[in-house]
């Protein structure tokens, strides 16, 4: 049953439509300006809808359609929309197949808390369980994978139904939202309401809570009180502070009490990593001089993180000299799930540090001996790679693309080797400037990611950094770039294989390259982007090239496709091996260890089977 909200009447309220122009017109009504999507039977009406929508309105007023070559693109662009721009990206395809084709980043997004709604067409209802033509379960299939799934059987809840899944897609912890749409459900046509949403007693309940929650003078005084009895603190920040929109608040939380700040994978850009007080990422592939920081503070403060187990590893060992620990996640469920904690607050990550500034603004913290410690940690410990020979080294790369977008561009990453560089050695100014496959670790994400953070913010400057392995996955997309004449920038850095893999296969399997050398391929990345319609493609095999065609390439003002033939013996320093803890980092042969008593145990599987 749908719930009205008190608003100003909608001017369509009272037409008579289809179902799909229903559809269409709570989508534009929800600031929708781009649908990513493939078409097909069971969702024709609904495409139907969009042409007629769009059909003599200007280009401003209209809902964008991008067509993918595949319906995963579909799904990885509105993730990549929806990363960059902060706003619900939406994804558009047909049943069976087209639907199963998009679980993967339906799942992607729920790993990584990413608001997306994906629409897909279904059978007519009366046909649903025959096993008709291109049918699949769609809901039993989602339901384990997406934050909530709507089979819509009551035509009469459609609008409603569309314009709930953008609420609960975007409250609370973000995630996807499916809605499973028969194809007479959208061929049916009835009043439009322009207004309601679906009414459920337990969500609306426990949504209401949330936004009414605040932090409490008592419980803001409880937290000073031990951050003034502490000498080393450290904020440990993760994705919940890009999802909250919280990056500012962070940073003048962090600047005005003078507090170092780590960042997980997800929480890259939530603080300028340019800042004397950033370290950087910490976890398993972090900054050797992040994890001595968590290894050295005495309370740790963690903001929009879970502890996972690539940034905690032996959770027991987890910041061994912390006396207390701090926790804010909108989450209740993550609270105290790994590492007991001695002060929490379930909250919006961004709302509530900015509520802790306002009832702490008169404490007063004299950090400077802390601060002065992390500044000789990232000096002494600095990350360093080999910068001999005649080889193209990929942390060089980076460096050089770095020294030109200042931290400004939007970084996407497919997975892997390449996506832990550029993790490491690019800056990050502004938040939502990182989009990566995080928890999920997605190859192929990449690419389509980037397409729709283009899309959802023309004016910046997008690469996709890539691996030659990951940007097989969705290659197909390339031609999407040029179909519309998106501008990304796609780096690839071929190393002949699946690195990550293969450095794993290296350190572990005593060199098995079972299934990870891709030297005898005979791809030519370079054929392909021309005959994709790409007018700058480019490969670059020789150092002395590298810094000029770097800055053609970012200045160039159509789509671009670099590939630079890297080293394929290169690996990501520093690592903590699977299983184990902060005190066995190996830091490889160019970065300087910390003395330690503790002797290094060689970087083998572990008593773990974790990948």
């Amino acid at each position: 049953m749908a719930t009205a909200k008190a608003q100003k009447k909608h001017p369509l309220a009272g037409k008579t439509m289809t179902g799909a122009d229903m559809v269409v017109q709570v989508l534009a009504d929800e600031g929708v300006d781009c649908i990513f999507g493939y078409s097909g039977g069971a969702i024709l009406p609904t495409y139907d809808a969009v042409f007629n929508f769009n059909h003599g309105k200007k280009e401003k007023d209209q809902v964008r359609l991008i067509v993918p070559a595949n319906e995963q693109g579909a799904g990885f662009m509105a993730a990549g929309y929806s990363r960059a721009s902060g706003k619900v990206g939406v994804a558009l395809v047909t049943s069976g197949p087209g639907a199963t084709n998009t679980v993967t980043p339906v799942r992607d997004c729920m790993a990584d808390s990413i608001p997306m709604v994906l629409i897909c067409g279904q059978v007519p209802r009366p046909a649903i369980g025959s096993d008709a033509f291109q049918e699949a379960p769609i809901f039993n299939i989602m339901s384990a994978c997406a934050k909530h799934v709507f089979l819509v059987k009551d035509e009469t809840e459609l609008e409603a139904t569309v314009r709930s899944a953008f609420e609960i897609a975007r409250s609370g912890r973000p995630g996807p939202v499916v809605i499973d749409l028969p194809k007479d459900v959208q061929q049916w046509r009835g009043e439009f309401q322009g207004e309601g949403l679906l009414a459920y007693r337990g969500f609306d309940k426990r949504k209401a809570e949330s936004d009414a929650i605040r932090l409490s003078k008592d419980k803001a005084d409880e937290f000073f009180r031990i951050l003034r009895h502490s000498e080393r603190p450290l904020l440990y920040v993760g994705g919940g502070v890009i999802n909250s929109n919280g990056a500012p608040h962070l940073s003048e939380f962090a600047e005005h009490y003078g507090i170092p700040v780590v960042t997980t994978l997800m929480g890259i850009g939530g603080f300028d990593t340019t800042s004397d007080l950033s370290l950087h990422m910490l976890g398993m592939h972090g900054t050797a001089f992040a994890n001595y920081a968590v290894e050295d503070c005495d309370f740790l403060i963690a903001v929009g993180s879970r502890f996972d187990d690539r940034v905690a590893g032996k959770a027991h060992e987890f910041a061994p000299l912390a006396k207390n620990i701090a926790h804010i996640d909108i989450d209740a469920a993550e609270i105290g799930k790994v590492k007991a904690i001695t002060w929490a607050h379930t909250g919006d990550a961004g709302r509530t540090v900015k509520e802790l500034l306002q009832h702490g603004k008169h404490v007063k913290t004299n950090f400077s001996a802390w601060q002065k410690h992390i500044l000789a940690l990232k000096k002494n410990h600095a990350l360093n790679y080999k910068k001999t020979g005649d080889l193209i080294q990929p942390q060089e790369v980076i460096e050089v693309l770095n020294s030109i977008t200042k931290g400004d561009a939007i970084i996407s990453t497919g997975v892997g080797q390449h996506q832990m560089w550029a993790a490491q050695y690019f800056d990050f100014v502004h938040p939502r400037s990182w989009l990566t496959s995080g928890s999920m670790g997605t190859m192929g994400f990449g690419l389509p990611a980037a397409i729709g953070a283009q899309v959802a913010c023309p004016g910046r400057i997008v690469i996709d950094v890539d691996g030659d392995g990951s940007i097989r996955m969705n290659l197909g997309e390339l031609e999407t770039c040029t179909t519309y004449n998106i501008p990304v920038k796609i780096l690839l850095l071929n190393n002949l294989g699946d690195g990550m893999v293969r450095q794993w296969q290296t350190l572990m399997y005593d060199e098995r390259y079972a299934g990870t050398d891709k030297s005898l391929h005979k791809k030519d990345f370079i054929k392909c982007a021309e005959s994709d319609g790409f007018e700058f493609a480019k490969r670059v095999a020789d150092r002395k090239d590298l810094k000029k065609v770097l800055k053609d390439f970012v200045t160039c003002k159509c789509p671009a496709f670099l590939e630079v033939m890297i080293d394929p013996y290169a690996q990501v320093w520093p690592m903590v091996g699977p299983g184990k803890g902060y005190k066995e980092m190996e830091v490889g042969q160019y970065i300087t260890p910390r003395a330690s008593s503790a002797p290094k145990a060689k970087v083998d599987i572990g008593n773990t089977s974790m990948f």
